[in-house]
């Protein structure tokens, strides 16, 4: 009886077991269903609108045919935000504050002004992307943007991603100490962890295997205080129904490789000349898939997995075989050692090699190197497809997985360009092409942003439809909810903006940022406007006009400043050409007069944009020092903050000035100081009556730029004067003689 009665304990327990497994296993299906986390998205409607948190609610929507959804209406006195994730909630948010409130939230300047009471939602609205994937960042915008961002700051750009539909955010952030302690299990020694890691502004090309140690050393505490970091990040992404984007192995190991493993068979890559060599492991070298392994393993440990892995071989370098063998065994031995720590592993690859090497990859290249992959498991990012797509090349990635990008910036400069028409048109022109193959989403990849905030929010706006945008509609629309109201002169100056810097592929800069010379563009300063100075201006009488009426809107003070300091910018470019020819014609008045209102004219762009928050040199200094635990570590960070936005590498590093930025701070700081140098040395060669040397002129001032990435002066990192004043000032003194010269050119 007593061995009948635990058979029978023994089977009402097992019974019990398989119940309960059964009740885990349907709360699980259900929580993976709705991947709804309502806490999530009630805390991000806090931090947008504290005051406006109670009048929301929150419920859950089923996806509709697999695409994420949101739903908005009003109801019992509130306003109702539904979807299947904390993605779609928050963008049900964001319609709901640009369509229905007026407001807009950007890098740039917010227009959060609601009333005491939220406008209703007449009828409800239901919107589906028709889009798998809605990728974002590029793994420069880790280094030119965000390379000093703290919690705070990563905060509000994820709360921006959610907001407007991001649901693949590359995460890069924090990976040093993984590789860390990969290497030192292996063997590796500090000497050698600190002749292989880049300094904090350098990591992407670290990264990307094009340079080692420059930068460095980097020390551990910034390894510890970014591995934390990454968890916070990684933490409210997926909350909010986001899956990262994390990285893999490429083959760049460490210089010290060699001598850790001498039977290795390494091969040796260079970034065009730029640094030293960099050493990759050969695929089919058993290491590879060790390294692969280990790491993809440290990284899921620490920050766990969403099966999405970033990794990009031979970035903007060749190739050491053009053998399609040796191809398809380099992507096999990446994909492969990603699966064998994750089976369910999806290789992210970016398609910039592709055009950047496009004498390199042709199609039996290429073909070789996507098809050694399943075609299930990689997703090809065609980075610059308002440009130079390459899906249309290449049969859409040969039926790869692909996505279309927006890439736009390159190195983080501000000056105002983009083609409305084209990203307002072509992402869903090509999602309807039948040419266009697995086209399964679309991504903002640019190098950096905090600029162009227009650009960015009408490409973002393409996520939840799948119909052509009207830019012009568009640009109404934008304009109204960016300011808080509809005006006749924001409009008429907007469609100017529209039709002149708003309808060009390409930006350009300004030769106040180029390293002084008569020519009208150096290496990478390209002064070639797409439009004429003098249509832009009339959109600046049209702004000062209205700043009566929006003197206190964030968004307009932040548009006036950058529309006053491109128009000041290109202006630079006019006054040079005087000065290089007064110097030509041997006339010295003629030269110390242009050149004094060349400088002049720098002095009072710094002015300009010392009024605004979003062009303070001191803010990205001071918070690049900030990450430093002592005195040796905030000068590391200083410099390397210095030195990437102005010679990007050394004295005579061939990238100086690719990353400039029109900075207060910066103009009076570093490009006047250039200039007062250059033209002090002209006017001695011409009183002298003797020829100016520009290659004796550029080793000088080689000197003088290395000393300034190297020094610790302070400059302000708090705004300064009022933007709209400061404005008017600056159209008041200039803008009736850039219509005169635009006459007199004629």
């Amino acid at each position: 009886m007593k061995f009948k009665h635990n058979l029978m304990s023994a089977a009402f327990g097992i019974m019990l077991l398989f119940v309960a497994t059964i009740s885990m296993a349907k709360q699980a299906e259900w929580k993976g269903a709705s991947s709804l986390n309502k806490e999530a998205s009630y805390a991000l409607i806090k931090r947008i609108l504290p005051k406006f948190q109670d009048r929301f609610l929150i419920e859950f929507v089923e996806k509709q045919d697999g695409k994420d959804v949101f739903e908005l209406e009003s109801k019992g006195g509130k306003i109702v935000l539904r979807g299947n994730h904390g993605i779609s909630v928050a963008s049900a948010l964001n319609f709901y504050l640009k369509n229905y409130a007026h407001c807009d939230i950007s890098w740039n300047g917010n227009n959060l002004n609601l009333l005491s009471e939220l406008p209703v939602v007449p009828a409800k609205v239901r919107h589906t992307t028709p889009y798998q994937y809605r990728h974002y960042f590029n793994y420069c915008t880790f280094n030119y943007t965000a390379a000093w961002w703290d919690w705070e700051r990563w905060q509000q750009e994820i709360d921006f991603m959610a907001l407007n539909g991001i649901n693949m955010p590359l995460a890069m952030t924090g990976q040093n100490a993984l590789w860390y302690r990969v290497y030192k299990s292996m063997g590796f020694t500090e000497k050698d962890m600190d002749a292989f890691f880049s300094g904090p502004a350098y990591f992407m090309w670290f990264w990307a295997g094009n340079l080692d140690g420059w930068g460095g050393p980097l020390p551990q505490s910034w390894m510890k205080s970014h591995e934390e970091l990454q968890k916070k990040i990684l933490a409210r992404e997926r909350e909010l129904g986001m899956t990262p984007i994390l990285p893999a192995f490429t083959g760049h190991v460490p210089p010290a490789f060699k001598e850790r493993f001498p039977a290795a068979k390494l091969q040796k890559t260079n970034w065009e000349g730029r640094f030293a060599d960099t050493y990759i492991l050969d695929p089919k070298d058993p290491l590879f898939q060790v390294i692969g392994r280990k790491f993809i393993e440290e990284q899921t440990k620490t920050f766990g997995t969403d099966h999405l892995y970033g990794a990009d071989t031979f970035n903007e370098m060749y190739p050491p075989s053009s053998s399609p063998a040796y191809l398809a065994e380099s992507s096999d031995a990446v994909y492969k050692s990603m699966a064998a720590a994750d089976p369910e592993a999806i290789w992210v690859m970016q398609g910039w090699t592709f055009w950047d090497k496009r004498d390199f990859w042709k199609p039996e290249q290429l073909k070789s190197y996507l098809n050694a992959v399943p075609t299930d498991k990689l997703i090809v990012l065609d980075l610059w497809s308002e440009v130079q797509p390459i899906w249309d090349k290449t049969e859409a990635y040969y039926g790869k997985q692909w996505i279309w990008c927006m890439l736009h910036n390159f190195g983080g400069k501000i000056n105002m360009f983009g083609h409305m028409d084209k990203i307002s048109i072509q992402p869903s022109e090509t999602f309807h092409d039948p040419k266009a193959g697995n086209m399964m989403g679309i991504g903002v990849v640019p190098e950096g942003i905090e600029q162009n905030p227009a650009i960015y929010a009408l490409m973002l706006d393409n996520v939840w439809r799948d119909k052509v945008i009207d830019a012009d509609d568009w640009v109404k629309d934008y304009v109204h909810r960016r300011y808080g109201q509809k005006n006749a002169e924001v409009e008429k100056a907007w469609n100017i903006l529209h039709y002149t810097v708003y309808n060009a592929d390409g930006g350009h800069e300004s030769i106040v940022t180029g390293r002084p010379t008569f020519k009208r563009s150096t290496d990478w300063t390209d002064t070639e406007m797409p439009y004429k100075l003098t249509d832009l201006v009339p959109a600046w009488d049209h702004m000062i006009k209205a700043s009566a009426d929006f003197k206190n809107v964030d968004g307009f003070q932040y548009d006036l400043v950058d529309l006053s300091r491109q128009i000041m910018a290109d202006y630079a470019s006019i006054l040079q050409q005087e000065m290089a020819a007064a110097y030509k014609n041997k006339n010295y008045k003629a030269f110390q007069l242009s050149s004094s209102k060349f400088l002049e004219l720098i002095r009072d762009m710094d002015r300009l944009l010392a009024t605004r928050k979003d062009f303070l040199l001191g803010k990205w200094l001071n918070d690049a020092k900030r990450w430093g635990t002592n005195d040796a570590e905030k000068a590391l960070y200083e410099k390397n903050a210095r030195n990437l936005i102005t010679l990007w590498g050394d004295k005579d590093a061939s990238l100086h000035e690719y990353a400039n930025k029109q900075w207060s701070g910066l103009l009076n700081g570093f490009y006047l100081q250039r200039w007062q140098q250059f033209i002090k040395e002209v006017g001695i060669k011409m009183k002298n009556n003797q020829k100016f040397s520009q290659e004796v002129f550029d080793e000088k001032i080689k000197a003088w730029e290395w000393n300034w990435v190297n020094s610790r002066e302070l400059y302000a990192e708090k705004a300064q004067g009022d933007p709209v004043m400061v404005s008017k000032m600056m159209h008041q003194k200039y803008a009736a003689g850039i219509k005169a010269s635009g006459k007199n050119s004629k």
